[in-house]
């Protein structure tokens, strides 16, 4: 059985940094995806950024340069890095995770096709 916890979610104040971690557990396969997305009141959910199993990174315009995404795999940890934070960045971030796939990852990253999901920690950006 899978299962996806995030952690690191909080306040901070616009131009901070806040680090999220996302530990999984249960999945056997050698190759995967794993992303991170969000969802902002009265929106819909949106990708934010995707890796693959060899390191290969995708992200939404709106946070390229502001977010990294990376993973510790002896520690079945994704993680996603976010400096500069905006306003527009408050929501509930979810990490999700499924097995490789011939799809591109930005493709992965906009259809939002994963297995797997957490249940979110919330990140509130104010002025």
């Amino acid at each position: 059985q899978v299962q996806l916890v995030e952690s690191g979610g909080g306040s901070v104040q616009a131009g901070g940094s806040l680090r999220l971690s996302c530990a999984a557990s249960g999945y056997t396969g050698s190759t995967y995806y794993m992303g991170w997305f969000r969802q902002a009141p009265g929106k819909g959910r949106e990708g934010v950024a995707v890796i693959d199993s060899d390191g290969s990174t995708s992200y939404a315009d709106s946070v390229k340069g502001r977010f990294t995404i990376s993973q510790d795999n002896a520690k079945n940890t994704l993680y996603l890095e976010m400096n500069s934070l905006k306003l527009e960045d408050t929501g509930m971030y979810s990490c999700a995770l499924d097995r490789a796939r011939p799809w591109s990852l930005r493709r992965l990253l906009v259809s939002q096709a994963f297995a797997y999901w957490g249940q979110g920690t919330q990140v509130t950006v104010s002025s």
